[in-house]
């Protein structure tokens, strides 16, 4: 609890000196909308929900989420960017609409690198590697059956070209193996037949992965952070078994338009960092994996270009394609 105590509180005064003329900034002049671009109960939903509600309590103004489900977020980052840029719509960003997507698609409708503002990098959270009931629950396990059977061990994804699917990816170009990647249209329809055994295995996000791990319906192999989420802490990441440097976490943030003014998102920016440090905050969304959030807009804008950079060379490397 002190380590916590600290943590948070070196948070809070990171939020406050990191911009110092934020207190002279207004929040947004009137309602503002928080865009997602996935349907309610999700990740990327709960996370927004959870900083839309902090905002609303700072600013006495009305903030809402409105979802905006399809195209792996495409739809609701295309709206994001098209609005004006005065901080009353913003957008709960994704890696796959702003980390991924540019390498699959490079007509998009927008661009991540000139279409947003960044503002500030909400949190990151490992995916897990989880084996169905009729598959091995370990690392060994998995890699002999890899080796034995190069191409038939089964790993299901929420669709080629999601962050599910390049966790795989990067698997099979870490480890030198090949294994039989099948898209699915979203999470649910994966873990359904991962949990009947028509698929032996799948990287999935924690939100949904961690209700089928605490009750011991399916096994958890890995978890594929730098490190091990502190409410998974029993679950051996990737790398310390034996694959150095693995990283396929999936990660959200507040963006809003191009040009919005520095001071408003400086604010805004400044009032994210802290929520991100309250205590009942950090503790809901550690329950979620979600950690390593706040820090100032131009962190997140580097993060961003980091991560398109990193997935653009994996996407070009194992020739990943999206169909129409």
């Amino acid at each position: 609890m002190q380590r916590r105590q600290f943590l948070t509180s070196a948070a809070a005064a990171t939020a406050l000196h990191a911009h110092p003329g934020f207190a002279q900034a207004r929040p947004p002049a009137g309602p503002v909308k928080i865009l997602v671009g996935f349907s309610a109960g999700g990740g990327t939903d709960i996370l927004a929900r959870i900083i839309a509600n902090r905002l609303n309590q700072l600013w006495a103004t009305p903030v809402i989420v409105e979802n905006r489900p399809g195209a792996a977020g495409l739809i609701a980052a295309a709206e994001a960017a098209r609005a004006a840029p005065d901080g009353q719509t913003l957008m709960m960003g994704h890696i796959n609409a702003l980390g991924i997507a540019p390498a699959l698609n490079p007509r998009l409708g927008f661009s991540p690198e000139r279409d947003f503002s960044a503002i500030a990098l909400v949190g990151q959270t490992p995916q897990v590697l989880v084996a169905s009931p009729k598959a091995s629950a370990t690392m060994q396990g998995l890699l002999a059956a890899l080796k034995q059977k190069p191409g038939e061990v089964s790993f299901g994804s929420s669709g080629t070209g999601s962050a599910q699917h390049l966790a795989l990816a990067l698997f099979e170009q870490t480890a030198a193996v090949s294994a039989l990647h099948i898209p699915y249209k979203g999470a649910s329809n994966v873990m359904t037949d991962l949990l009947g055994g028509q698929i032996d295995y799948a990287f999935e996000g924690m939100t949904t992965a961690a209700p089928f791990i605490k009750g011991g319906k399916v096994h958890a192999v890995a978890q594929t952070g730098v490190k091990r989420a502190k409410a998974f802490a029993e679950i051996p990441t990737v790398a310390e078994q034996g694959y150095s440097g693995f990283n396929a976490s999936i990660w959200f943030g507040l963006v809003g338009p191009a040009r919005m003014p520095a001071d408003l998102v400086a604010r805004i920016n400044a009032d994210v960092n802290r929520i991100l440090a309250m205590p009942d905050v950090v503790a809901k969304l550690e329950e979620f994996g979600a950690e390593d959030g706040g820090g100032t807009p131009q962190r997140f804008d580097a993060f961003m270009r980091d991560e398109r950079a990193k997935w653009a060379r994996l996407i070009q490397a194992r020739g990943i394609r999206v169909e129409g």
